[in-house]
């Protein structure tokens, strides 16, 4: 534990300042409530579960593993402060580079922020409870005053804005639009904690402390977004799997589309590569092929993910502002498969 609580607290710190200049560590920290986690109730206040030491969610609770994504969901960019709660005893299994397997009794947490230091505000918290009969999403929204996250069923808007500046009203999803993109088979599962978007360093850690049976083999482990150097297709293929493949993939939302973005899909029709759409409607924008290779300007993939018109944009859920990045990879990926 003690090597838990040093990763725990140097997780914190890289979050910025606003964190450790609000918060005050107490001689001991209140433990997590597994009925919380476990009832099939849907506590009010994201309190009562005791997943933060203060109820402003600045102080995390020493039981929990923060952790971060190699290449993460593009949300308007805001900054997500991510951990996992798993029982004492318990392990969390893995099955090769995919999704961990996490016992019953887990919580994924993940905050979303805007702004930095002190003008940092919690806009909205997402948990996925992993309960007897499955997994549960329930979303809970911060109060102006920034002392306190309410169960949000219906979600909501709260007006923002960007790190790029531009001012927009944020959405944040109601219970049903959760499992949305947390459904493979009609069961509600997580998407982001795969082991091949998690740093080695991270899950070697957590097999140290006992907390992972066993650090997974990996054959290749996507790409750390940010790196200007990393390799194109890389990129293109992490960043597909991250933001469109929970839809795109068989079981998954989008199935009826035939194309799989997953990372480990090596077929390139599938991955789109002249595939014409299934249903041809304005969202092809008149165009043949989801990807046309060395021809973004005639790719769907590329008008899709460059618009935010309703029924153009993809993804349909979790943004309203274009990820200008992104779409330089895709140009990229797509130009190369020409050359």
């Amino acid at each position: 534990m003690k090597r838990a609580f040093a990763l725990l607290t140097a997780s914190v710190l890289a979050f910025g300042g606003a964190i450790a200049a609000r918060s005050t560590v107490p001689d001991s920290l209140p433990s997590v409530d597994q009925s919380a986690i476990l009832t099939d109730g849907m506590p009010r206040m994201l309190s009562e579960f005791g997943f933060f030491a203060d109820a402003a969610g600045r102080l995390p609770n020493a039981g929990l593993i923060p952790y971060e994504l190699n290449t993460p969901l593009w949300s308007d960019g805001a900054d997500k402060l991510r951990f996992i709660y798993v029982p004492d005893g318990a392990l969390i299994e893995t099955d090769g580079e995919g999704l961990l397997q996490f016992p019953v009794g887990t919580a994924i947490i993940k905050t979303f922020a805007f702004g930095e230091g002190d003008d940092q505000r919690y806009i909205e918290t997402r948990l996925l409870l992993h309960r007897a009969d499955g997994w549960t999403a329930l979303p809970y929204r911060w109060n102006d005053e920034q002392t306190e996250a309410r169960l949000a069923i219906a979600g909501g808007r709260v007006p923002i804005t960007t790190a790029d500046g531009d001012a927009i009203s944020y959405r944040i999803p109601n219970k049903n639009q959760c499992k949305t993109c947390h459904s493979v088979d009609d069961a509600v599962v997580p998407v982001g904690p795969k082991a091949r978007n998690l740093a080695p360093a991270l899950l070697a850690q957590l097999a140290a402390d006992g907390r992972i049976a066993a650090v997974p083999e990996m054959a290749r482990i996507m790409p750390i977004w940010t790196e200007e150097t990393a390799d194109t297709n890389a990129l293109a293929r992490a960043y597909l799997d991250v933001n469109c493949a929970h839809c795109h993939q068989p079981g998954g939302g989008a199935s009826n589309s035939g194309l799989d973005l997953r990372w480990e899909q090596s077929d390139p029709f599938a991955l789109g590569v002249r595939k014409p759409p299934v249903a041809a409607g304005r969202g092809a924008g008149g165009l043949l092929f989801s990807v046309e290779p060395g021809d973004p300007d005639s790719s769907i993939l590329v008008h899709r993910m460059n618009s935010n018109e309703p029924g153009v944009a993809m993804p349909e859920l979790g943004r309203s502002t274009i990820d200008h990045r992104a779409i330089s990879v895709m140009r990229d990926w797509i130009t190369e498969m020409g050359q």
